[in-house]
């Protein structure tokens, strides 16, 4: 596709120096692969590095190529993994003339799921150190087209919500510096031409495996190309390389498709579902849970969870967990982190005799941790200052009173698993939810060089990681909750370790449609951590039907935040039936095809999504009415993913309707009174029309 590249002389763009006198050759205007500062490319660039001296500038060369069956992986890292036969490498070797620097550009490429992954690998060969400035993991070039940018903002209880804007030739740039990937953005996005809507028109998403800060910047440049670049956030990042020393971006997931928005985030879905998502749990349906928190925060004794996880038994529920203030002397935010015992004085007995009571109800059992984290007031704080993140001669940032350990240093995890696993063993703990309730600041490692300073983010993400590798390995069939104040680290890096995320602490059924439409494009909906919250919202005050909590949160993992001996005896049939539903519905969220039927950001009247069977064989509807109106026009919702030439009968009614109808003409929202009232139709294929 070499005819594509038109070599022109332009104005103020320098020329590489063995190009001789020919002007028409220069990096200031061409596609480049893996664009570096310094060989005459004034755009943003992917790669950047000095020597000792300060001295900035590099000119990376193709040396030579490999292609392999199957495909790489990433040592302590996450990544896409595939079977030989799914999956093939290719391997494109770098080096520049003047710092000893190898660079190995590594792609996967999965064909069946239209799916090229990106890493790069980077080498000091010489004698001497070398500083790295920039190290993108991908960087992607359009020599033509009008795109806008789709990313993902938000909030503490507010994450991801969509925003599109065009590219122009002003850059743009999303990322965090938050040591997380973080509720402000998501490290994930789409390049969509202008016309492009869920149906039609071609994108291309691209999602970094990576739970840190990290950085996106798009823009045109003055010839209207385009260029994305996306990888590890540039700030703060001084990445000291001594001779021999390897450093290893994180894998960017890039996928395209001229189908629409919706069949993008189905592939993505289905590439998380198949290539991200390990065993156990890949592929497997999960427990339906009850969780304390909302129901007794702090409050509570070992009785008080053996009476919640009791009359939840009696409903349905799988699963209890007990979250935050079972360990230390923790009583409030301000005391306990990093003392991870058990509190028996505060249980009545141990942990190994709680989980055995849970248990003997029939249910599971589960627990939060928070590992990354610790209070001034704890013994572990105590005995080991510096093992916080403390910059010398500064007074800390505390955020929810509590400071950042250290994860970078090899002692402190291997400390914290100690700690933690001398609980689990032999305890009998199925289930994990892990929570990270504050960003990083005072990055400050007491064992690291001045000099290399830079890399102590980076080595905390891998800290982080190692750490959850352990946990898998030692207990293999537990299942591991991510979760960051909520949806503070929901990223593609996370779900390799932890195959669901609680989605948001924003347990408000209205609000959470919003967080969990933004959430679909890019993440599947059986790894949405979604609970059924108590009336009127802790969070908001607004007042909802029990029914309409359970439709929301079966748009994804399912469970319960209260406490069921509170609630009303009609509510607690009502839970029985849910639970039966979900149960019974189940493998379409695990397997199915999701479909956003609403806008969820411009929508003011309803929202409405769906899972189809891959066979088109069966669907569930759901619809929510966002607001109401005396004598208001009919509405309808129109189906998506059906066989137009087929019957659907309705399972509830047993009235039956042709495909075609469903998707070309709809369905009339009923007719309803009150507000915020919900409804779910399963849809069963009988026969072709």
């Amino acid at each position: 596709m070499s005819y594509l590249i038109q070599y022109r002389d332009r104005g103020f763009s320098g020329n590489p120096f063995d190009a001789g006198m020919d002007r028409t050759i220069s990096c200031d205007v061409m596609p480049l692969e893996y664009p570096c500062e310094g060989n005459g490319d004034y755009r943003h660039t992917a790669f950047g590095a000095r020597d000792m001296r300060g001295v900035s500038g590099c000119d990376l060369r193709y040396v030579s190529h490999t292609i392999k069956q199957g495909k790489y992986s990433l040592p302590g890292m996450p990544a896409v993994f595939a079977s030989d036969a799914e999956a093939q490498t290719l391997r494109v070797e770098l080096q520049d003339e003047r710092l000893p620097v190898e660079v190995t550009l590594l792609y996967g490429v999965l064909p069946e799921r239209d799916c090229i992954t990106r890493s790069v690998i980077i080498r000091n060969a010489g004698q001497e150190d070398v500083v790295l400035e920039n190290a993108a993991s991908a960087a992607l070039d359009f020599l033509t087209g009008d795109f806008d940018l789709m990313h993902f903002y938000g909030r503490h209880t507010a994450e991801r919500t969509l925003e599109r804007t065009p590219v122009t030739h002003q850059e743009m740039v999303i990322g965090s510096r938050r040591g997380a990937s973080s509720h402000q953005q998501n490290p994930f996005v789409i390049l969509a031409e202008h016309e492009t809507g869920e149906d039609h028109g071609r994108c291309i998403g691209v999602s970094l495996m990576w739970s840190g800060s990290f950085s996106c910047r798009v823009g045109k440049d003055s010839y209207d190309q385009t260029r994305l670049t996306m990888g590890i956030q540039e700030e703060r990042f001084n990445y000291l390389l001594t001779p021999g020393e390897v450093f290893t971006a994180p894998e960017a997931v890039i996928v395209l498709t001229d189908c629409g928005l919706t069949d993008l985030s189905q592939r993505f879905h289905q590439l998380i579902s198949g290539h991200i998502i390990r065993d156990p749990w890949k592929g497997q349906e999960r427990p339906v849970l009850i969780n304390n928190w909302e129901a007794t925060y702090m409050d509570f004794t070992g009785e008080k969870i053996v009476q919640i996880a009791r009359q939840a038994a009696e409903l349905g529920v799988d699963m209890m967990v007990l979250d935050d203030g079972w360990f230390g002397r923790r009583s409030s935010d301000h005391d306990g982190l990093g003392d991870w015992q058990v509190n028996e004085a505060k249980l009545g007995c141990t942990m190994h005799e709680l989980a055995a009571k849970v248990k003997s109800l029939g249910m599971r059992f589960g627990l939060w941790i928070e590992p990354e984290m610790v209070n001034m007031a704890s013994d572990l704080f105590r005995q080991h200052p510096d093992w916080a993140f403390i910059i010398p001669g500064k007074q800390p940032v505390r955020s929810r009173d509590q400071l950042v350990l250290d994860f970078s240093r090899r002692e402190v995890v291997d400390n914290i698993c100690a700690q933690l696993f001398s609980v689990l063993d032999g305890s009998g703990i199925d289930y994990i939810k892990m929570d990270m309730n504050r960003s990083i600041n005072d990055v400050y490692s007491a064992v690291m060089e001045r000099q290399s300073q830079g890399k102590v983010l980076y080595k905390y993400v891998l800290g982080v990681y190692n750490f959850m590798e352990r946990l898998r390995k030692r207990y293999p069939a537990m299942l591991i909750e991510g979760c960051s104040g909520g949806g503070g680290r929901f990223d593609a890096g996370m779900l390799y370790y932890t195959p669901q995320i609680w989605c948001s602490d924003m347990t408000d059924p209205i609000e959470r449609i919003r967080i969990q439409y933004g959430t679909s494009f890019g993440y599947p909906v059986h790894c949405m951590g979604a609970h059924v919250s108590v009336s009127p919202n802790e969070q908001t005050g607004r007042v909802t039907p029990i029914n309409t909590r359970a439709v929301v949160a079966m748009a994804g993992t399912f469970g319960y935040e209260l406490d069921l001996n509170l609630v009303s005896e009609e509510d607690k049939a009502a839970v029985r039936q849910q639970i039966r539903d979900f149960k019974c519905w189940q493998h379409l969220m695990q397997d199915g095809l999701y479909f956003r039927l609403t806008d969820g950001l411009d929508n003011r009247e309803e929202a409405a999504w769906m899972l189809t069977a891959k066979d088109r064989s069966e669907a569930l509807l759901s619809i929510v009415t966002l607001d109401i109106h005396d004598n208001a026009p009919i509405r309808y919702i129109r189906l998506k993913g059906l066989d137009a030439d087929a019957l659907y009968r309705d399972a509830q009614s047993g009235r039956t309707y042709t495909g075609a109808a469903l998707m070309y003409a709809g369905l009339p929202v009923p007719k309803h009174r009150g507000e915020y009232v919900a409804w779910q139709m399963h849809l069963i294929r009988e026969q072709h029309a």
